[in-house]
């Protein structure tokens, strides 16, 4: 046995190949960096001799460096698929946001197309109850013309007829609606110097301790149905259809009416030629 046998080695652990490469290089590429400069330098100069340390490549050895970059990457890349999650919840958030615009227009102009139409309607179902209306006073007033005579044959229509006497409730009634003639006319109105049609028909008849209703078309409802040609002083007389007339005023006989017409005019006492009615009605 060799006396050299039980010796343990004070040889240093083999590095790996790749690092010993790395040191050479490293090195290898700093002295070569040096030997360049010296060489481009001026023939006099004087040699170095500044003691120049080399940094050490002990950090690559330890893993905690690495460590620290691999996490570094790691962070970068869930920062990038967050913000495309982010950008891809924008783009969806904005798409729904368009189409329910675009539903909402859509809906609207629906309901306003709906709107046009029902309005276009009332407007044709109004007019040809203004005809019909027109129709009928024309109707009346051709009947109204031609209605009584004499032996000469000639005729005569109610506003030539001598003027009725009205009595009791009528002529209260009748009495009080002639008062108010030259008083405004203010929608609304109920008195005492100003009124609407059915806020003077009303007044009038409480005079009668008959109470009405407000509105021209309730009044018009009330009572029973006269013909034109057989009024008497008191009765209702109400321009549009029964049960949905837009004017009322009271007929005070000889032909005529009062009433409160509009703002022009106020309250008057006209002859039924000048706006003929479309019906009566008679509550006495």
């Amino acid at each position: 046995m060799s006396h050299t046998a039980h010796i343990p080695s004070h040889r240093k652990p083999r590095r790996s190949a790749s690092k010993l490469a790395l040191r050479a290089g490293v090195a290898g590429g700093v002295l070569g960096t040096i030997a360049v400069a010296g060489a481009a330098g001026p023939a006099n100069a004087e040699p170095v001799t500044e003691t120049i340390e080399m940094p050490t490549l002990g950090s690559l050895d330890d893993g905690s460096g690495l460590a620290s970059a691999v996490a570094a990457s790691a962070e970068a890349s869930q920062q990038e698929a967050l913000d495309q999650s982010l950008q891809s919840q924008e783009d969806q958030a904005l798409q729904k946001a368009a189409k329910d615009a675009r539903t909402a227009k859509a809906e609207a102009d629906r309901k306003a197309e709906a709107e046009r139409a029902e309005k276009a309607r009332a407007k044709a179902e109004q007019e040809r109850k203004d005809a019909a209306a027109r129709a009928s006073r024309d109707n009346v007033r051709t009947q109204l013309t031609s209605t009584g005579g004499d032996s000469s044959g000639t005729g005569s229509s109610t506003n030539d007829a001598p003027t009725q006497a009205p009595s009791g409730a009528a002529a209260a009634i009748v009495a009080f609606a002639r008062a108010q003639v030259g008083d405004a006319y203010v929608t609304g109105g109920t008195g005492p110097n100003s009124w609407d049609c059915s806020g003077l028909v009303q007044a009038a008849y409480r005079q009668a301790n008959i109470d009405l209703p407000r509105i021209s078309y309730q009044q018009s409802s009330m009572g029973t149905s006269v013909s034109l040609s057989n009024l008497q002083p008191g009765d209702i007389l109400y321009w549009g259809s029964r049960s949905g007339s837009y004017h009322v005023a009271i007929y005070v006989g000889g032909g005529k009416y009062v009433g409160a017409q509009n703002s022009a005019t106020g309250v008057v006492e006209r002859s039924l030629d000048w706006d003929m009615p479309s019906g009566a009605v008679r509550l006495l």
